[in-house]
């Protein structure tokens, strides 16, 4: 077959009208390289994510604030919460000016003084501010001494009367002692409690949780009757009988420490059932799969590759749990079956309020009541926002 000059191939030169597409230059050495895209952490995703919750950041911003209150107790108390005054004195104003209506600075409060007559229904002396005495209040001021974290002595204090003299704005108990100091310290044995309780109940949940739903069969089926048996027991009931166990003349760090046993023998079984929901979807995950083929012990797999995907979980499960544990001390401290005294918590401060006398006539004694709902707020504000936050979907 012989070519002709239709099917001979024609070289078609290009148009000098048209524009022809160069190849571009190749970057010159000195040229700077371009930026190195790195991935985001998760912490870093989990906190940009929680930023975007105005109630989580509440929380956090109330949480944060509960538990400085707890480490500086010692600093930001007025006065010493052992010291007596008059009893059940109502809380006293603070005012920026004096009797006759002038502008005084710095601001000013009157101490409360018992008067000579007594009132009708409680027979009790009036008491009421002493205008002739003003105390003077401000910053750092001395006053009682104390050991900042337990080592270093010191006397100032955050707020408090110049003179040295004892201030309540909160009023006090029936003894006399400061509710607003005794509020203070009683952060530090509450939030205490239940710190350490929610600690021993996540460590022990979430370890028996995941070996339960990792290692299945017999073994699952008897851990899960044996949490079964104890989500069936009568909680409250089992808390009064077990606590009611301890003599009344024991230490009471012994007291404390058994209540803490007590309320953590009771409150791991709820969230070693979730974990164990959350591990036996991640035991057939093909990276669990994967390192089973290659040889990795139970350990190393429940630890180094289950742990940290159920992390989210438990994260978001202790700040839901600290709130209960709040309020059950709260409970059977007003029960008298939490805390005994010289120790101070907010639910040993509720025993005062025991009769409705007391609250009708004296209801600045209910000022542990807020503090325990700003905790509750706060720590379950502080759950949700993480929960939304560590949810990849």
């Amino acid at each position: 077959m012989s070519l002709t000059a239709e099917t001979l191939p024609v070289a078609i030169e290009p148009d000098h009208h048209e524009h022809i597409q160069t190849p571009p230059e190749p970057a010159s050495a000195s040229a700077a390289p371009a930026p190195h895209e790195h991935s985001e952490s998760y912490i870093a995703l989990v906190w940009r994510r929680l930023k975007r919750s105005w109630t989580g950041m509440l929380g956090l911003i109330l949480v944060s604030a509960l538990l400085l209150m707890a480490v500086f107790a010692d600093f930001l108390s007025p006065v010493n919460p052992k010291a007596t005054d008059v009893a059940f004195a109502p809380p006293q104003t603070i005012s920026m000016t004096d009797r006759d209506g002038n502008f005084v600075f710095p601001p000013r409060t009157y101490q409360i003084s018992e008067t000579d007559e007594l009132d009708p229904v409680t027979f009790q002396p009036i008491v009421g501010p002493d205008y002739e005495n003003p105390q003077t209040l401000g910053f750092f001021v001395k006053g009682f001494e104390y050991r900042l974290f337990g080592l270093i002595p010191a006397q100032r204090h955050f707020f408090g009367a110049t003179d040295g003299s004892a201030v309540h704005l909160l009023g006090t108990d029936k003894f006399g002692r400061d509710v607003l100091s005794r509020i203070f310290y009683g952060s530090r044995i509450s939030l205490m409690i239940a710190l350490t309780v929610v600690a021993i109940v996540t460590m022990v949940g979430t370890t028996v949780g995941m070996a339960s739903g990792y290692f299945g069969g017999r073994f699952d089926r008897w851990v899960q009757w044996f949490v079964d048996l104890v989500l069936a027991f009568p909680q409250l009931p089992l808390y009064l009988a077990l606590t009611s166990l301890i003599p009344v003349t024991a230490p009471t760090n012994v007291f404390l420490a058994f209540v803490i046993v007590v309320m953590s023998a009771l409150g791991w079984a709820q969230l070693a059932r979730e974990v164990r929901g959350k591990t036996l979807a991640l035991a057939r995950i093909d990276y669990v799969r994967a390192a089973i083929a290659m040889g990795a012990t139970d350990r190393r797999i429940i630890f180094q590759h289950i742990l940290p995907n159920v992390m989210s979980h438990v994260i978001v499960g202790i700040t839901m749990a600290i709130p209960s544990v709040v309020l059950l001390e709260s409970f059977l401290g007003f029960l008298g079956f939490a805390v005994k005294p010289p120790l101070i918590s907010w639910g040993l401060m509720l025993q005062d309020t025991a009769t409705y006398s007391v609250i009708g006539s004296y209801p600045w004694i209910l000022s542990p009541v807020a503090f325990v709902l700003i905790t509750v707020f706060a720590f379950n504000a502080l759950g949700d926002g993480l929960r939304d936050a560590v949810d990849p979907y």
